[in-house]
Order: C-alpha cells, then sequence, then structure tokens
C-alpha cells in the first residue's frame, strides 16, 4: 500500500464527490459537516473527486469544487483524482488474490436475482454461484459471456456475514456481508475497494458521509482488516442523515432549484444558502448570516439532529 500522505500523524478527514453533475444542497449539506468534523478535531482536511465511474463523469468536478469554496470550504493540499490511483487499486486486488480470497464471477444482476439465497441471507446478497466453480467451470463460463470480461469478487471469510461498528451519529451498528464485487466485468474497480485504498493511501481516519452509505461500511471495514491498513477504532465515521426533497424521497434534481447556481439564478445568495443550511443543523437561527468559522465556533457535534431535513424547494429562507 502507498504511504500515509498525513506523515505528521495529524490525520484527516475528507469529501470525496462524484463528478456526476453539480452539487446538491443535500451534498453542500454533507461537505459542510465533513469540514466541520474535521477541523474541529484538529484534523486536516482532504479533496478527492472520485471520477471512477466514467459513464456518470459529466465533468463536473471543477464546478463543485468552485461551490465549496463559494461557502467558504477550505482544504488542504491538492484535490486527488480517484482515476490516477489504479496502481493502487490493482495492486490491492492482486494482494487479495495471493491470499486465495478473490474469485471471477459471471453473473448479471439477473442471474443473481433468480437463484435461491442461502438461508437467511439478506435481500440482493450473493448466493455464491461461482464462488467454487473449478477451472473448467470457469473458463466455459467466460467464454459464455465474451466478450464481456468476468467481475471480480471477495471471497468472504467463511462464518464472516456480518459485521458491527460504531458511528459518531448512528451509534453502534451492524451489517451484512456477502461475496460483493471488487472489479466490475468493464475493468472499474469497485467503490468499495477503491474508497478503501484512497483512504488509507491519503491518511484519512475519519469518514463523514450520508447515511444511505452506512449499510456498505462493513464490507469496508473488513477490506480494510484484510488489507492490514487502520481500520475502526482507529478509523471513525460518521453518517449524516440526508436532505428529503418535498415528497419525502431523496433530494434530486426533480425537486427544483437544489444547486447554488439555480439558487443563485432565482436570487438567493450563496451566504443565503449557507445560513440555510447551518439553520438546518442547529447551528444559526433562522435567517441569521454566518460564517464556516463562526460555525465552526458552535459546532458539537452531540448536538447534531439525528433525522433527515426535508427540504421544501423555492428560497433558502
Amino acid at each position: 500500500m502507498e504511504e500515509d500522505q498525513s506523515a505528521d500523524g495529524q490525520g484527516s478527514g475528507r469529501y470525496a464527490p462524484s463528478p456526476s453533475g453539480d452539487l446538491h444542497l443535500g451534498n453542500l449539506r454533507t461537505a459542510l459537516l465533513a469540514w466541520l468534523f474535521a477541523r474541529s478535531s484538529g484534523r486536516r482536511f482532504l479533496m478527492r473527486i472520485e471520477d471512477l465511474d466514467r459513464a456518470r463523469d459529466a465533468g463536473a468536478g471543477a464546478r463543485q469544487l468552485e461551490d465549496l469554496v463559494r461557502l467558504g470550504i477550505d482544504w488542504d493540499g491538492d484535490p486527488v483524482l480517484q482515476s490516477d490511483r489504479g496502481a493502487d487499486h490493482k495492486a490491492a486486488i492482486a494482494r487479495l488474490a495471493e491470499a486465495g480470497l478473490v474469485y471471477e464471477c459471471s453473473c448479471t444482476r439477473r442471474d443473481i436475482l433468480a437463484a435461491p439465497s442461502a438461508p437467511h441471507a439478506p435481500p440482493g446478497a450473493y448466493p455464491g454461484t461461482c464462488r467454487e466453480l473449478s477451472e473448467t467451470e470457469r473458463a466455459a463460463a467466460r467464454e459464455r459471456i465474451a466478450p464481456r470480461e468476468p467481475a471480480l469478487r471477495l471471497r468472504a471469510p467463511e462464518g464472516v456475514t456480518q459485521l458491527a461498528f460504531d458511528d459518531l451519529l448512528l451509534g453502534p451498528t451492524v451489517g451484512d456481508i456477502d461475496d460483493f464485487v471488487l472489479r466490475r466485468g468493464d475493468g472499474t474497480v469497485a467503490y468499495n475497494l477503491a474508497v478503501v485504498v484512497d483512504d488509507a493511501a491519503m491518511g484519512v481516519d475519519q469518514i463523514v458521509r450520508g447515511d444511505d452509505l452506512a449499510p456498505s461500511t462493513p464490507r469496508q471495514i473488513l477490506l480494510q482488516r484484510l488489507l492490514g491498513v487502520p481500520s475502526p477504532p482507529e478509523v471513525e465515521y460518521a453518517h449524516v442523515p440526508l436532505v428529503l426533497g418535498p415528497t419525502g424521497a431523496r433530494l434530486a434534481k426533480r425537486d427544483g432549484a437544489v444547486t447554488l447556481s439555480e439558487l443563485r439564478d432565482r436570487g438567493v445568495s450563496d451566504a443565503e444558502v449557507l445560513s440555510t443550511l447551518a439553520s438546518s443543523l442547529g447551528l444559526a437561527g433562522a435567517g441569521e448570516r454566518v460564517t464556516v468559522e463562526r460555525l465552526l465556533e458552535r459546532f458539537d457535534p452531540a448536538a447534531l439532529p439525528r433525522e433527515p431535513w426535508v427540504w421544501g424547494g423555492g428560497s433558502a429562507d
């Protein structure tokens, strides 16, 4: 593994958006919280653009960084492009393969849904169809799906079907583990593998992100342990509540003006947006003008709301 970039032992938090579009209020709120968590704990704050999935890359990375600056969020060092880190991702998979923990999988999503599940397995869990195939059977499977390549899956250690961790906001949390994908059939490294390798290389020991990602955390902790990189309690997690749209569904573009540029077009300033985000977190009164430095003085993780914030659309009052 690559050496920890935080050589001073200070530790780091990070924000890691995908450049699939402009950041909406939910993304901005999570970024603000990640910055507050890191700065309030004396950590460095790092930025990583997670651009591995080329099909979803809309080239929005630069605009995303500009929007964060508009709110007053800064970071240490240059932003890291995940697509530049392929050598480390490949090396991590090779290390797992050398330990007998990787196998080829030719299953489609339809195959997985149609296959009988193991007893007590969670819905959608991989049933292990390709786990114990012979070399002859693997060769036949490769031929069947050509020219598509097989995916690579982690051979989860026997008996490891769940893993528990303590979350700063969710508290004790338990999640399921199956033989999850490490590299997709199109050659793209899977999120769970890339995020573990990259966080370790960047010296990240505090991960703040949306609580929709909490279910994937046990898989990542297992990978941390198998790769011999820091894991809880050396690494801490805080999964923050999402922002919902007026219908109660996760905030999306269909909910109207939800990005800084859209709100600006409607006459809403960046300062007003920051004020609204701060108010939603209990860090400012309604309409109070604040700065991120002022929010840092008030920040108390224990006092953060545990429920989603519903954005009603319209102005940012």
